[in-house]
């Protein structure tokens, strides 16, 4: 199982012992994460409400892992979940890229935790993956998600029109990016900043 440690913060995948902690942040945070996130699928079990849902999430997660595909990490402060940040989408071949997903709790928002769980993945991203190029696509009025990109000066490379369905409507995304190039430029001042 892959960990990740920082600072303040573990990242690891979740396992089904973790759904009463998952669930009971998801339910509390219903309102702040609903308008940003895609909306459930008509007929599939509420992840949110089924414990079976839950442990189907966390298998085909560790498959994904397991095939190099995507890789899912639960945030941990002092063992207690606050958020997921998720490598999605890993592409070898030509494009060697990944996407970058991320929440966190209402009740931890605006201590930093964000940036420092995105300087994590993002170098085990480039690091230990060997990927040349990582993407984060916000919405943009969602400023509080724009808001960890720009702490960390991650390059905006504009925005892409009806670019995901979230919540029942196509989105625009601003798309921000980071490539091997200048993870190599900037992986020390980053890592002094965040994770020492």
């Amino acid at each position: 199982m892959t960990s990740l440690t920082s600072r303040r913060l573990t990242l690891r995948p979740l396992t089904p012992a973790d759904f009463p902690a998952w669930q009971e942040v998801r339910r509390r945070n219903e309102a702040w994460l609903t308008p940003w996130e895609p909306a459930r699928s008509p007929g599939m079990p509420d992840v949110v409400e089924s414990a079976e849902a839950f442990a189907m999430r966390c298998s085909a997660r560790e498959r994904e892992c397991q095939l190099g595909t995507a890789y899912g990490f639960g945030i941990f402060l002092d063992d207690r979940f606050c958020g997921e940040i998720n490598l999605s989408s890993v592409q070898r071949g030509p494009f060697q890229s990944c996407y970058v997903g991320y929440w966190i709790d209402e009740a931890e928002a605006g201590h930093g935790y964000m940036p420092e769980a995105v300087v994590l993945v993002i170098r085990f991203a480039f690091d230990r993956l060997n990927l040349h190029r990582g993407q984060i696509s916000i919405i943009p009025r969602n400023h509080r998600s724009r808001r960890v990109v720009e702490k960390l000066k991650l390059r905006d490379e504009g925005t892409a029109l009806r670019y995901l369905e979230i919540n029942g409507v196509w989105e625009d995304h601003v798309r921000y990016a980071i490539t091997a190039e200048e993870w190599a430029e900037r992986r020390d001042e980053l890592i002094a900043e965040w994770l020492a």
